[in-house]
């Protein structure tokens, strides 16, 4: 649901609407960090020259607006451009580009839809460099690509850390729906405020100007200009510019899946040369990219977030042109006569490639206790990002498990909630965790061991009379009794299930629903299969050609971020290989 809100604007600011002529310099705000602006030389003025056009602009002209996909990268040569941004407290200049730097952000390079407004603040020449001709920049000039990347996702960096999200947020923090789009903006790392309409001040103007009733909520605005009720996340995704796939995109290979196995099999095949379509049903990341800190990942001595991870490998596959949908779910597969593959989306759309890597990963098992949906997104998480952290300030805190994820999300949630109980059944959560995370979860001491425990029921409450039903608590089983433990937020880390069912018979796999792959397949699997070719299945590969499994969804694969990496890198060269072969089959043929 989509409408104009110019008076929403005015009603923030209690001033006129958005006026596009600039703003004096001293009433800009504090200049961002040198690393977010980039000022080319002379000389790579002149490299620049041929992928662009020159244009003149008046002072005052709009040049960029919210929502604008696919918008021209824009080099300024002469004169200033301005940047803008609406935020819940009005309208905010984020600052100016002058001879030798450029606008935009990360969405100029992914070709979604912009965040800011751009004008020219005083008249002069700008470099049009269109989306088409970037894309073939960021392949062939690598001393420009790194000057464009690097800058792009330090002002998408900033944007996030200066709590001015560009995108607004309405809803109750117990609506399902609204943690559903605040998951998914957080996953995209999309800059967004949340306003609380029961303790936000600003929340009251918006609601009023666009007479929004409580029904009408979560409402997301995008910009001053449009604005959205009650969105689903498909709807919010096609607004952002998140899946720019058309139905019948072909390309040599398709990655299903985009947490590290998946974006490292696009990384590397994207920087081979091949063509390379990406799908994940929710976003970048997979069950990585919800880990608060990563600490035992090679090159990173102080750590990293699985956030930051994700975003800097979908902004490097995209520099070498993958094409990443999200969310976008797979339904099927199948061979084609032509010896293709086509996958089919849940949205219809079907996609063919000649290879296909499988990196859908693995879901986090539900807990066999009854009413667990019903509170799944109002107490229940499987995750511990910024977005729970932020939730759950101050509060008592129940997280279930006894593996890596469920240690760094304990860490992490501690340094806001009040306390944190790690429930786990086994007696030595050592068995299953690393040293160094048993070690911080022992010398924390708000973080609270549970062994050979588990949660048995929750129970939960409407908020406020309100029809909003929330946890409160959950029935502990601990040495042989039973206790309430009070507490409104559960986080479950228990083990995980692959996703797998979309795949056909022919692609086998092991009792518990894991890919097999090259010397795991029997002969028995590869008769079942049809498997034709003289050669065995090389490593990675499935009971069908070209197809190829990696990451946690690979029966027998090591549930790690370093090893699904690796598999991810090391599949390409077996996908080469491959691809060759079929070929100088069809060239025989």
């Amino acid at each position: 649901m989509f409408a104009p809100i110019w008076d929403v604007a005015h009603a923030l600011r209690g001033a006129k609407a958005f006026n596009y002529a600039p703003e004096p310099r001293q009433m800009a705000e504090t200049k961002p960090p040198a690393d977010v602006n980039y000022t080319f030389s002379e000389a790579e003025l002149d490299q620049l020259m041929a992928y662009g056009e020159l244009r003149a602009h008046q002072e005052g002209e709009l040049l960029v607006s919210p929502g604008d996909h696919q918008a021209d990268c824009l080099v300024t040569l002469s004169g200033e451009t301005h940047i803008f941004v609406d935020s819940a407290e009005g309208k905010h200049r984020r600052g100016y580009m002058e001879r030798g730097q450029f606008a935009g952000d990360i969405s100029v390079l992914t070709g979604q839809a912009s965040l800011a407004w751009v004008t020219m603040g005083k008249a002069g020449e700008l470099l049009h460099i269109p989306y088409a001709r970037l894309q073939r920049l960021l392949v062939e000039n690598s001393q420009l690509s790194d000057a464009f990347v690097r800058t792009f996702t330090a002002r998408r960096a900033f944007a996030l850390s200066s709590k001015l999200g560009a995108v607004i947020v309405i809803g109750t923090p117990y609506d399902r729906s609204l943690f559903s789009i605040r998951d998914f903006l957080t996953r995209h790392s999309v800059p967004h405020t949340w306003l609380d309409p029961d303790t936000d001040p600003l929340t009251q103007p918006i609601m009023d100007a666009k007479s929004l009733a409580s029904e009408d909520l979560p409402a997301v605005v995008l910009s001053s200009a449009q604005m959205m009720c009650r969105p689903t996340v498909n709807e919010l995704a096609e607004s952002l510019g998140f899946d720019l796939l058309p139905d019948g995109a072909s390309a040599d290979v398709i990655v299903v899946g985009a947490g590290p196995a998946g974006l490292a099999s696009a990384v590397y095949a994207g920087s081979e040369g091949l063509s390379v379509l990406a799908l994940d049903a929710e976003g970048p990341g997979g069950q990585a990219g919800t880990s608060s800190k990563i600490e035992n990942y090679l090159g990173f001595p102080t750590g990293i977030s699985g956030r930051e991870l994700a975003d800097r490998a979908s902004v490097q596959a995209q520099k070498f042109g993958v094409r990443i949908a999200a969310p976008a779910r797979a339904e099927s597969l199948e061979m084609t006569g032509s010896g293709e593959y086509c996958l089919r989306t849940r949205d219809g759309r079907a996609l063919k490639a000649k290879a296909v890597v499988i990196a859908t990963g693995a879901q986090y098992r539900r807990l066999p206790i009854e009413r667990l949906e019903d509170f799944e997104g109002r107490g229940v998480y499987y995750g511990a990002s910024s977005l729970e952290a932020q939730l759950c300030s101050g509060s008592r805190v129940a997280i279930v498990g006894a593996g890596n994820s469920a240690g760094q999300g304990a860490v992490y949630l501690s340094q806001t909630a009040e306390a944190v109980h790690v429930i786990y059944r086994r007696d030595n959560i050592r068995d299953t965790m690393s040293e160094y995370l048993v070690r911080r979860l022992e010398e924390t001491p708000n973080i609270h061991l549970h062994p050979g425990s588990q949660i048995t029921a929750l129970h939960g409450k409407d908020q406020d009379g309100d029809s909003e039903l929330r946890l409160t608590g959950a029935t502990l089983e601990e040495s042989g009794a039973s206790n309430c433990l009070d507490t409104p937020f559960v986080f479950l880390f228990i083990g995980a299930a692959p996703f797998t069912n979309w795949l056909p018979d022919t692609l086998r796999r092991d009792e518990k629903g894991f890919v097999k792959t090259g010397a795991s397949l029997g002969n028995l699997d590869l008769v079942r299969a049809g498997w034709a070719l003289e050669r065995l299945p090389t490593t990675f590969e499935t009971s069908l050609p070209r197809v190829y499994a990696v990451g946690d969804v690979r029966a027998a694969s090591v549930k790690r971020v370093a090893s699904a990496v690796g598999e991810g890198s090391v599949v390409v060269s077996d996908v080469h290989r491959a691809l060759n072969e079929l070929a100088e089959t069809q060239t025989t043929d």
